[in-house]
């Protein structure tokens, strides 16, 4: 099983709301997920649109998760660089 982690759609037309998850490589994009990392959420304040779970992100990118490209984006927003595989110790204390 390869898995991925990316964006899991929610919210209405027009108003988008993504969970960051972990899934199955083949599975669709709304479908079943195998753990929920945090959420992304465009439309709010730009301090509240981001907040995942650094520990078990890095977990699984250590284990051999490919991220999407936007949820690589999000990472390097938060300083998860994909070289380093550490957490932060700003976002390890919030």
């Amino acid at each position: 099983m390869s898995a991925v982690i990316r964006l899991k759609r929610f919210g209405t037309k027009k108003r988008p709301f993504y969970r960051i998850v972990v899934m199955d490589s083949r599975a669709p994009r709304d479908g079943r997920t195998i753990e929920e990392l945090g959420y992304y959420h465009p439309i709010a304040e730009e301090g509240k649109q981001i907040s995942f779970d650094a520990v078990n992100a890095v977990k699984w990118l250590k284990e051999g998760a490919r991220p999407s490209d936007t949820v690589r984006m999000i990472f390097n927003r938060k300083n998860i660089k994909m070289d380093k595989l550490e957490v932060p110790a700003e976002v390890e204390a919030g």
